[in-house]
């Protein structure tokens, strides 16, 4: 683990992925005072913070130097220095104090104050450096918690609120408590108090029997002391205790298991320590029965009450023997984490291997585990552990009684026993209570609007985002509404004159949270809701509703921003509610029928396209169809326009590629002639006939495109004008189309076209290189031609055309290209350098790497590799089930969303580039919209040879 943490914590910020931050912040949380700060801080922390390992002697600033960090000690010492004024010998220099592990320092980042001290390492030191502007975005989300840490830190070290020594701060250092008297967080609990409100009457009895003994024997540890000039009446060290009772009976064999006895009776208040700070040691501490400190012991002892005493004592310190070594760990997980020793860390981990709700966890996290899990007593039933909504701090795991959960408006809906654990989230983030790895599909909906709205949810829990990206795979539009509604009205059936405050502020919170669901709907899937009836019409009936309640006027505003939303976008769907396409029959990229390509349309499901369908014999029909049209229905049309007189379900839809592969359509696809390949054509064909079906002479040829020779062109320019194409078609996918093409369009019943349109694009830019290639018979001309292309890459990774940039790195490692032995050997070494680096750039293993590190550093608006996106999608879908168990698999839900989200960042700025020179701009721009490709492997191939034969 050790190695791992290191490992971890050397890398850069920048490079350090989940785990990296994992194992940084377990770390963290050892290192006192820093272990009080909730973990987001130290995940904060673990992700931006550097790691110095410093030599003695080195100072790390001086006085008066303006700050840039603020450091943390994790090991080793520093010395805070001041220089005084000038002597005759030069600056004396003072030191103000030594800075050990857990210390913090430099603070004054904050209002860009000059340090006011010298700092310098008194011996090897580990530090943790955190830059300013990090470090005041982690100060502002937990200021108050930081306030205390730095003042704490401050006061242990001799100073008051700042770095002075005037007799005003010496005054209220004096006032100020103890840090180490400071009541202590549910998170750190005392060790040194009991668990219990009173006694058990064994524990009682036996506190009896034990001092009634020590009392009566005149030679024992039990006496009258004086104590800081305080007169203490009975009390013993610890280490006389242990060994009156090792004397006492045979039974007890060793100290550890003494000592245990001792703070048994500790935990449950018969014994306590003389200064109420440290639970029982076997060390020279003192300790008293608690009947001697408040004074109800009464007089000495008789000799039946030895008599008596002696008598139990045989009966039940066997007992007391059996609960020590479970009250030595009680006391263990009540210290600090760093207080505990390796043997304790040993003894924990051991106790953690019997835990039930453990079992799942590996050793390394168990033992994590022993360092961090701490032990919390309630003695009172009806406490309350935390509130519904409450921000969860801690996972829970029941080792005795019983837990109620209660919900409001519902009551008691679980009872968890011995055994038992919840708040798991706590352990991983700062989201309300927990998450959610499966469940229904109301449970988990039900689940987020009690706890994922109005402002609940941490900075890193993405359930609610999850949720909205993926409810179409598991829940249906209708099926939410239908829930959302019935969350809306859950007082239909109430008379809420008669119901008690806390119900009807139940019920109007559940509207609350209803709004600004469709808010946030609205606002992470945009316009795929307004796409539904359904949802507009819950919408329009819900902005009704709002408006008729008094209480509800900030939700009211919520819902009529939406309303004005969905107008804008019910008008812009009627401006291009006339919205035809064309899937031209020479392979050229699918187009507006209109012409318009000056700006950015998004094909949507009612569009229509006209297309041809052909059948074996090559002869052809002309259709128009709306986008969403299924096969079955056009299968059927150009059945009967082609007089094929077979029953439908004797045909079948067919793509025939250029290549001769065929593509069965299922009758339920949609969005078809989108989904071709850039030479592929539709065929229509009876089932027995589908062996006799051919590709048309012309998909062996290029596509048809403008006659324009590319190396006349500006290269910068063409980037620029390709990376604009390339962005609108990229701006009109939706995220859903992501799912839909993932899972199958037919299950959704849902286009893809735009999806369909930009990975066409892909493989268009990929095949026009290698067609120009190998076109070119000249040499010079193709060598030429391909350092042109090598710069056309550079200038759309300037671009940040990440998706064009792949294309024509792909095409120029084409085997029809790669082989050009010749045209290679002539380019110059500087292009056949820049090539390699990109080739490493693109390079797939270790699941594409190199591309994932150099994209993850990049800032929008990016163009990515869209194929590796939906690899992704492919993987987890593949890869994970999506239910289990009856349940939705909401991890799988979380990876889809994961990728979905990348595809949002990368288009969460508008794109603005610097426009070139206007020279040749509406032919550059008619040229890189429909290039010249040849899709056929065994075509290029062929080509290749031709222009370079392989030598013998």
């Amino acid at each position: 683990m050790a190695m791992e943490w290191i490992t971890a914590i050397d890398k850069r910020p920048c490079d350090r992925n989940l785990r990296d931050c994992e194992l940084i912040s377990c770390r963290l949380r050892r290192v006192e005072p820093l272990c009080r700060l909730p973990g987001s801080a130290l995940q904060q922390l673990a992700m931006c913070g550097f790691y110095e390992d410093l030599e003695k002697g080195v100072t790390l600033f001086r006085a008066g130097e303006q700050g840039r960090y603020w450091y943390a000690v994790l090991g080793g010492q520093l010395e805070v220095r001041y220089h005084a004024a000038d002597t005759k010998d030069g600056k004396l220099s003072v030191t103000l104090c030594n800075l050990g592990v857990g210390a913090t320092f430099g603070e004054s980042i904050l209002h860009d104050l000059p340090r006011d001290s010298t700092v310098v390492t008194k011996t090897t030191c580990e530090l943790l450096r955190v830059e300013q502007q990090d470090f005041r975005l982690i100060f502002e989300k937990n200021k108050e918690l930081m306030n205390d840490i730095i003042t704490n830190c401050r006061l242990k070290n001799g100073f008051g609120q700042s770095m002075q020594t005037t007799s005003t701060v010496q005054t209220n250092v004096q006032q100020q408590p103890s840090p180490t008297k400071k009541q202590l967080s549910p998170d750190h609990p005392n060790p040194a108090a009991p668990i219990t409100e009173i006694p058990s009457p064994a524990m009682s009895r036996m506190g009896w029997a034990l001092r009634t003994l020590l009392v009566s024997d005149n030679t024992s540890c039990l006496k009258d002391r004086k104590v800081g000039g305080k007169f203490i009446r009975k009390c013993a060290p610890g280490t006389e205790l242990v060994e009156w009772l090792l004397n006492l009976s045979p039974i007890v064999h060793t100290r550890t298991q003494a000592a245990g006895m001792w703070q048994a009776l500790l935990e449950e208040g018969v014994l306590c320590h003389v200064a109420k700070e440290q639970p029982f040691k076997d060390k020279c501490f003192l300790y008293r029965f608690k009947s001697d400190e408040d004074g109800t012991a009464g007089g000495a002892p008789t000799s039946d009450d030895v008599n008596h005493a002696n008598e139990h004592i045989r009966e039940a310190l066997p007992a007391l023997l059996h609960r020590g070594p479970d009250a030595t760990l009680r006391m263990i997980l009540r210290k600090p984490s760093h207080e505990r020793t390796q043997e304790e860390l040993e003894l924990v981990y051991e106790e953690l291997l019997h835990i039930a709700a453990l079992s799942h966890l590996s050793t390394s996290i168990k033992r994590e585990l022993a360092s961090i899990i701490v032990f919390e007593a309630h003695a009172h039933a009806g406490t309350v552990l935390f509130n519904q909504g409450d921000e969860g701090r801690s996972w829970y795991i029941l080792l005795k009684g019983s837990v109620d959960v209660v919900i409001h408006g519902k009551g008691t809906v679980a009872t968890l026993k011995e055994g038992d654990d919840f708040g798991k989230l706590a352990l991983i983030n700062d989201a309300p209570r927990y998450t959610v790895m499966s469940g229904t599909p109301q449970k988990m909906l039900e689940h987020l609007l009690e706890t994922r709205l109005g402002g609940q949810a941490g900075p890193n829990d993405p359930f609610l985002d999850d949720f909205l990206l993926t409810h179409i795979v598991f829940m249906p539009t209708p099926l939410l509404i239908d829930e959302l509604a019935a969350n809306y009205h859950a007082d239909a059936d109430i008379d809420l004159r008669q119901a008690s405050e806390e119900d009807q502020e139940y019920f109007l919170t559940s509207k609350r949270r209803v709004v600004q669901f469709i808010q946030r709907w609205v606002l992470a899937v945009r316009h795929a809701v307004f796409d539904d009836p359904l949802a507009v019409e819950f919408i329009e009936e819900l902005a009704t509703d709002v408006e008729a309640e008094p209480a509800l006027q900030e939700e009211a505003s919520i819902i009529h921003h939406v309303l004005t939303q969905l107008s804008r976008y019910q008008e812009d769907r009627q401006m291009n509610a006339t919205q035809k396409w064309k899937l031209p029959p020479n392979g050229q990229p699918i187009c507006l029928f209109s012409g318009n390509t000056h700006s950015k349309t998004v094909i949507r499901p009612d569009d229509d396209i006209i297309f041809r369908v052909y059948c074996a014999d090559h002869t052809y029909c002309t259709l128009r169809f709306p986008m969403a049209t299924t096969a079955e229905v056009i299968k059927a049309c150009a059945a009967d326009k082609l007089q094929i007189a077979r029953l439908p379900e004797d045909l079948l839809l067919v793509e025939v590629k250029s290549s001769g592969e065929r593509v069965v359509f299922k009758d339920n696809d949609v969005s078809l002639p989108t989904a071709l390949s850039l030479n592929g054509r539709i065929f229509v064909s009876p089932k027995d006939h589908l062996d006799a079906l051919t590709p048309l002479p012309e998909q062996e040829l290029p596509t048809d495109a403008p006659d324009v020779d590319f190396e006349a062109l500006s290269t910068k320019d063409v980037a620029y004008h390709m990376t604009l194409f390339d962005w609108d078609l990229f701006w009109a996918v939706h995220e859903y189309e992501l799912l839909y093409h993932t899972f199958g369009r037919h299950h959704f019943n849902k286009i893809t076209s735009n999806l369909d349109v930009f990975i066409r694009r892909f493989n268009e830019i990929q095949y026009w290189v290698v067609t120009e290639i190998v076109s070119t018979t000249n040499l010079t001309k193709r060598m030429s031609l391909v350092k042109k292309f090598i710069k056309l890459a550079a200038f759309c990774k300037e671009y940040q055309n990440l998706n064009a940039f792949f294309a024509i790195v792909m095409g120029l490692s084409n085997t029809a290209v790669s082989r050009l032995s010749m045209t290679w050997d002539k380019l110059p070494s500087k292009f056949r350098k820049l090539f390699t680096e990109y080739e490493a750039l693109i390079d797939p293993s270790r699941n594409h790497r190199a591309y994932r590190m150099s994209v993850g550093k990049l800032q929008p608006p990016v163009i990515p590799f869209m194929p590796l996106l939906l690899k992704d999608m492919t993987f987890a879908h593949e890869g994970n089930k999506t239910s289990l168990d009856g349940l939705v698999n909401f991890e799988k839900m979380h990876m889809m969303a994961q990728t979905m989200r990348a595809v949002r960042f990368c288009r969460s700025r508008h794109l603005v580039l610097d426009p070139p020179s206007p020279k040749n701009e509406n032919e550059i721009r008619n040229y890189i919209r429909c290039f010249r490709t040849i899709d056929n492997q065994r075509v290029l191939n062929s080509m290749s040879q031709k222009v370079e034969p392989r030598r013998s």
